[in-house]
């Protein structure tokens, strides 16, 4: 491609309202440009970026067994009432109705819709196992879009569905997704982990999630370096030991404890420690009064409660002070004794003796509550968010902590939809059976701002070739000077010619401008024509490395072949 008409708007400048590196980088190069709030186009090199994980992504889903279909973007509202979720997915979904008034959507996800079409065309086992993928624009109107393309309103994702007869090859449809995904982001080049993660609105029983690590990812991830311990912040179980059987319990004494609203000025008031202070959570919950109670020292980890509830989260909202006062209770003093409404714990709570809880009354609290005794309520595994400190329950050894960006997570979904939308088949003796499924997304886009936030310099850029726009960019230093302009000429031909994706910067710009273009947009190869191209000399260089080396113009052909060569073949690319 000649550069000289090419559409690449690049900016000198960062964007005022860009947050991250990928969000400016990608604006700056030209690759992107805002629409409105969460919404992007994807310009020449930007889109060219997008097919190459996207071709990435389908041949590896292919060479797994799985079938790729197109489906439409707006979904009905029939199907998915028959899931359950058209009312419970939440304010995410974008609603719309058509001339008639008939409701649709437009699709945050497609496990309704597969299943819908299953249902309809499966009949025996003799037909399964499938796998079945699309590549498709999902919309979600986030509350809050942010980070450019990783938290955007219209997304592009692969997302597919594998359709078995039992758990056990469910779990083998499981595990071969994994590989396939563990294929695509190694060839994609992304240094990431694979977490346990949280089924959230797909719901199911088993999910795990792909991380690219990075500074600036929205998701937390801890893992253990000497055990097999690893997920998100949101799903690691935590393990917190109670050893106070030895305790004697004492009776339970109201005291007073004017303006201890928090648990540090109730622990520093009492001389107690912040795990023998019971927090409390004041919550409205589908309207209904529930408070949630965990040691003092930890914070509540809202999606166990929510996976604990069965509940859509934006149906879970913080209590007004009002609903507290309406409760019988006080704010800043609410305790689990004599409350009436639910009451929820955190099973550490049990065991622990000789508690410091809210007495429901301004100023005042109770000492040496205990579990059993003096209250009591229903009792969840683990409501705690995993923190600095915490250890592995396996090998004991501290957790890490990485902050990172889910570019792919796989569910284990189970019989949930095909139990609600009634997708059965045949077995071999003729009964009537549930699908047992899967789903397994990838974020196109997403993926493209990963590789940015893990590939770039003060410069710009670094793309990894197998993503890359273009292998190699060709920069003509002065284009009046003919000598330049011709041998230029004959190396971008001879290029193209043997499969090369090549930028020709023939624009009538100075030097410096160019090459500032051409570190920005980060393409991995670059060869510049000046003012030794009548010895037919050139410069090569890389743009990870900037170093420049001086060779002649069969040798620069040569060297980018070569490194072209192997290192997409090594991949898996093009060239294999």
């Amino acid at each position: 491609m000649r550069m000289n008409k090419f559409y690449m708007p690049t900016l000198r400048e960062d964007p005022q309202d860009a947050e991250i590196a990928s969000h400016k980088l990608l604006l700056r190069a030209g690759m992107i440009r805002k629409t409105a709030a969460g919404l992007y186009s994807y310009l020449p090199l930007g889109y060219r970026v997008v097919r190459k994980i996207e071709n990435i992504v389908r041949e590896e889903m292919d060479n797994y067994g799985s079938q790729e279909i197109h489906m439409p973007v707006v979904q009905p509202k029939e199907i998915w009432e028959e899931s359950g979720r058209w009312k419970t997915f939440g304010p995410e979904m974008f609603k719309v109705k058509d001339r008639n008034s008939r409701e649709f959507c437009l699709g945050p996800t497609a496990e309704e819709y597969f299943t819908d079409l299953v249902k309809g065309e499966i009949k025996s086992y003799k037909q399964l196992p499938l796998n079945i993928y699309q590549i498709q624009t999902k919309y979600r109107d986030e509350k809050r879009p942010r980070f450019g393309i990783n938290r955007s309103r219209e997304f592009l994702m692969k997302d597919a569905y594998t359709f078995d007869v039992d758990p056990q090859a469910m779990q083998e449809a499981y595990m071969n997704m994994w590989r396939a995904y563990e294929v695509v982001f190694n060839r994609i080049g992304l240094e990431y982990k694979i977490v346990a993660g949280d089924s959230g609105a797909m719901g199911g029983n088993s999910s795990h999630e792909f991380i690219a690590l990075s500074d600036v990812g929205e998701g937390v991830i801890c893992y253990s370096e000497e055990g097999d311990f690893a997920a998100t912040d949101e799903k690691a179980y935590v393990y917190y030991p109670v050893n106070e059987t030895e305790i004697e319990k004492k009776p339970k004494e109201k005291v007073l404890t004017p303006n201890c609203k928090t648990i540090e000025e109730v622990s520093d008031f009492l001389k107690v420690e912040n795990s023998h202070c019971l927090k409390a959570v004041d919550l409205m919950v589908e309207g209904k009064p529930v408070i949630v109670f965990i040691p003092g020292d930890r914070e509540l980890n809202m999606s166990k409660l929510i996976a604990y509830l069965q509940c859509p989260e934006h149906e879970i909202q913080m209590m007004e002070e009002k609903d507290i006062l309406e409760l019988g209770s006080f704010p800043g003093f609410t305790g689990p004794i004599g409350l009436d409404c639910r009451v929820i714990i955190d099973s550490r709570v049990q065991h622990m003796k000789n508690l410091v809880v809210g007495a429901n009354e301004e100023n005042y609290h109770i000492i040496n509550a205990n579990y059993g005794d003096d209250f009591e309520g229903e009792i969840a595994e683990d409501l705690l968010m995993v923190q600095d400190g915490d250890i592995d329950p396996v090998t004991k050894s501290k957790l890490k902590f990485k902050r990172g960006i889910e570019v792919g997570n796989i569910f284990q979904l189970g019989t949930k939809y095909s139990e609600s939308m009634n997708a059965t088949f045949l077995d071999e003796n003729g009964k009537e059976q549930l699908f047992w499924m899967g789903s397994y997304g990838i974020g196109i886009t997403r993926s493209v701002s990963a590789v940015v936030e893990q590939n770039y310099d003060d410069r710009g850029i670094i793309w990894p070739l197998v993503v890359a726009p273009y292998h190699v960019i060709i920069t003509i230093v002065n284009t009046k000077d003919e000598t330049q302009f011709n041998l230029a000429e004959k190396l971008y031909e001879k290029l193209v010619l043997n499969g090369v994706e090549v930028l020709l910067d023939d624009r009538k710009e100075r030097a410096g401008v160019k090459f500032n273009d051409r570190d920005l947009i980060g393409i991995p190869l670059r060869i510049t024509v000046g003012k030794k191209a009548g010895e037919d000399i050139v410069e090569f260089s890389e743009r990870k490395t900037l170093e420049n080396e001086e060779m002649s113009s069969v040798e620069a052909y040569e060297k980018v072949m070569e490194i072209i060569n192997s290192k997409l073949k090594s991949v898996g690319g093009l060239y294999r």
